[in-house]
């Protein structure tokens, strides 16, 4: 009777939370947040016959590659290019950041010292946020490789990935992540509008009065959720690498 608690103690291990590549990796999902100052320079360059607003107009506009009417709009963004370099940039850091930070790490959110026990819920959770968080990634990288105007249905595919995986990503993390650190709720609720506003653009086909605002109130959340989560893990493994230095030094 007593083998069966020894045996899940055996397993159990503590996630190395002091490593480079951990610190690379959060850093990497922290980087997302360089869209926000490549939006705002695409916006100023814009060179349309009316001024760009962010309530009603599209954030793919802005990385549209030619001036002129598309799909009922006015679009013409002479720095397109810096917006979809802004999108592939958003995703590769994604991707980077799935690919470097372990499920033991995400699981413990980044704390020293604490065990986790792989195959238990915490872990497949884990697990789960790094394939979600890396599907987002590839779905903006898409979203930057086919610009709207492309004639393609990528461009509407990826920006979907982006949207939903990034959603549903945030909402498993903070749940992930509750008594971990207090930005856990800032992150479920990142989440929450993130896939509210998806599913009102869903149900309206975007025909509402600003679907620019709807727009950005799908990816916006996702952006910064993914990035306060980047925050917190550079954070925390910053302070166990200068944690581990100054022992490196006594010693």
């Amino acid at each position: 009777m007593s083998s069966a608690p020894s045996t899940a103690r055996s397993v159990a291990f503590i996630p190395d939370t002091d490593s480079t590549r951990q610190y690379i990796g959060a850093w990497s999902v922290l980087s997302v947040l360089q869209y926000f100052a490549a939006e705002a320079a695409v916006i100023g360059a814009w060179a349309g016959p009316k001024p760009y607003d962010v309530r009603t107009g599209y954030i793919s506009d802005l990385g549209a590659l030619n001036c002129g009417i598309f799909d009922g709009r006015e679009v013409c963004s002479p720095l397109n290019w810096l917006m979809n370099a802004s999108f592939v940039v958003q995703g590769l850091g994604m991707l980077l950041g799935a690919l470097l930070l372990s499920s033991g790490l995400l699981c413990v959110a980044a704390l020293a010292d604490v065990r986790v026990q792989p195959r238990r819920k915490p872990w497949l959770a884990a697990v789960w946020v790094r394939i979600l968080t890396g599907t987002a990634g590839a779905g903006t990288v898409i979203v930057g490789l086919v610009p709207e105007d492309a004639g393609s249905g990528w461009h509407f595919a990826g920006a979907v990935m982006y949207f939903l995986a990034g959603a549903v990503a945030l909402l498993v993390l903070g749940i992930l992540w509750l008594r971990k650190t207090p930005i856990a709720w800032f992150i479920l609720a990142c989440g929450a509008v993130s896939l509210a506003a998806l599913a009102a653009g869903g149900l309206t086909g975007m025909d509402v009065p600003e679907p620019g605002t709807l727009e950005r109130l799908m990816g916006y959340p996702v952006t910064v959720g993914m990035a306060a989560a980047g925050l917190v893990i550079a954070q925390r493994v910053h302070r166990h690498r200068k944690e581990a230095r100054a022992r490196a030094a006594i010693s």
